[in-house]
């Protein structure tokens, strides 16, 4: 029991429970070795040695052999004690907020359903913007004095209402503002919805007075040009001149040889 090793790793888990939490100190079978806290979901292993399931398969990621007798164990040969799992749920323990002024004392079984009613219990005040802690059986007071405190409106108009707002406030009022200030926001959208209407005609105006201006223009440069020559004309005027030419030196070379 006095290995350092052992010790090492006691200090690093946190299997069992704690040993003083318990009324009275529990007895020393019930101690795992390796954590040194009370048996959670004990297991027995081969050699008849019991530990937490958690401490000895932790352990067992290192060496597989009993840490207090060395012998080789395996997950296979381990075996969850049920019984003795329930005979320590009923062991008696001393609330967690002892140290805030709660003296109950429950079985082991009933620690989280005392602890989620424990008067002594601290919790935050539920309020955006306090962050006060206050002790369960103070929340009411706090809840009346908290100056963050914040409600819907319980007839359902959905205005959220602090203790000054509370006294005054007239849903009727609140939804016809409501309704007023959305009506002229409708107005204000409308109206930066035509302005863009007219920029947008604006813009197509321009830009046909600009497409009517190059067209004219396109039409008034083909004008200037005049009427092309047919590239054709030319080529068969050549032609017929060639044409004429042979048929005189045809004539000429009869006449020569009569």
């Amino acid at each position: 029991h006095n290995d350092p090793f052992l010790s090492h790793e006691s200090s690093h888990m946190i299997g069992g429970y704690e040993v003083e939490l318990f009324v009275d100190t529990p007895d020393h079978d019930l101690i795992c070795i390796i954590c040194r806290g009370v048996l959670r979901c004990p297991v027995r292993v081969a050699c008849n040695h019991i530990f937490c399931k958690r401490c000895i398969l932790q352990w067992m990621r290192r060496q597989e052999t009993c840490p207090c007798c060395r012998k080789p164990i395996s997950q296979s040969l381990m075996f969850v004690m049920f019984k003795l799992s329930k005979s320590i749920s009923r062991l008696p323990i001393k609330c967690r907020n002892e140290q805030q002024g709660c003296r109950a004392t429950v079985p082991l079984s009933d620690e989280y359903l005392h602890s989620s009613a424990c008067p002594y219990e601290w919790l935050l005040c539920p309020h955006p913007g306090c962050g006060a802690r206050v002790l369960r059986k103070d929340s009411q007071e706090h809840e009346r004095t908290c100056g963050h405190w914040r409600q819907l409106c319980p007839m359902g108009c959905g205005v959220l209402l602090d203790r000054d707002s509370q006294v005054r406030h007239n849903c009727y009022r609140e939804l016809q503002q409501r309704y007023e200030s959305q009506r002229q926001t409708q107005r204000t959208i409308a109206a930066a919805l035509r302005r863009k209407m007219l920029r947008m005609q604006s813009s197509m105006n321009h830009m046909r007075r600009q497409i009517g201006l190059i067209c004219e223009s396109l039409e008034l440069s083909q004008g200037a040009e005049g009427p092309g020559e047919d590239p054709g004309e030319g080529t068969s005027a050549g032609t017929g001149s060639r044409a004429s030419y042979s048929s005189s030196s045809s004539n000429t070379s009869s006449s020569s040889s009569s």
